[in-house]
């Protein structure tokens, strides 16, 4: 692409691995704390590299996105499922162990380094993983969008993916890139992504005090954490978007 920035393929690129170690993705801490992402995301770029983009200015890594295949729909596979962005990697992992012949993707991440964000690089990464993933001979490219753009915890996010601009597109930023890049929106994925912890592991994520039962509102948090002063825990469940490409 234009600027310097290289896309390629961690397939293509071995050596650039260890940069995903040290690549800062601008997320809160509390949202590195879901088990399930925890266990298996990075599971991706060994099982599935030719899925990792890798975007490099010279020898710096300014961007990086992950997707995963697997087979949909299925008889035990009938409806995009609640669970989101964790459900994605589960079937991804559980069918690259057993065997199974992909049919489809999800993206699981765009993650752009703060210094090159507003330059257009988070819709070229989108493309270039849509051509990705259809040169695989996959028929879709799905994603549980995490639309950051909503402001009001206490919005359902039923009623936010229904606001729209004056152009048709939605307000929601990272809906719009995907709106432009052809997608459809299809449903909320209600619990996305799962996250517990202790009152002291909550107060440690966020610098919050978690010291009244009920909800607390958590800067970049989408919907308010559930805290539980008697039982000595709080939770956050995350919604996402799931929107589809027809490749």
């Amino acid at each position: 692409m234009s600027d310097g920035i290289v896309i390629t393929t961690l397939a293509e690129r071995p050596e650039l691995f260890e940069l995903l170690h040290d690549f800062k993705s601008g997320w809160p801490t509390f949202m590195a704390q879901d088990p399930i992402g925890g266990s298996l995301m990075g599971r991706v770029p060994e099982l599935f590299p030719e899925h990792c983009l890798m975007a490099m200015e010279g020898d710096v890594l300014v961007a990086h996105g992950r997707s995963i295949p697997f087979e949909f729909p299925n008889e035990d596979r009938t409806d995009l499922p609640s669970g989101g962005w964790d459900r994605a990697l589960i079937w991804g992992v559980a069918d690259h162990r057993h065997g199974r012949t992909p049919t489809v993707a999800s993206a699981l991440e765009i993650s752009i380094t703060a210094s090159h964000l507003g330059r257009g690089l988070s819709h070229e990464m989108l493309a270039t993983m849509r051509r990705n993933v259809q040169a695989m001979g996959l028929t879709t490219l799905y994603a549980p969008v995490r639309p950051n753009g909503k402001q009001d915890p206490h919005q359902p996010m039923t009623e936010y993916i229904q606001q729209f601009r004056e152009d048709g597109l939605p307000v929601d930023p990272w809906l719009r890139v995907h709106v432009k890049a052809g997608a459809e929106i299809v449903q909320v994925a209600e619990r996305s992504m799962v996250m517990a912890g202790s009152l002291d592991e909550w107060r440690e994520w966020t610098g919050l005090p978690f010291d009244q039962t009920g909800e607390v509102i958590v800067p970049k948090a989408l919907v308010p954490v559930r805290c539980d002063i008697e039982h000595n825990y709080a939770v956050y469940v995350e919604p996402n978007v799931w929107v589809r490409h027809d490749l």
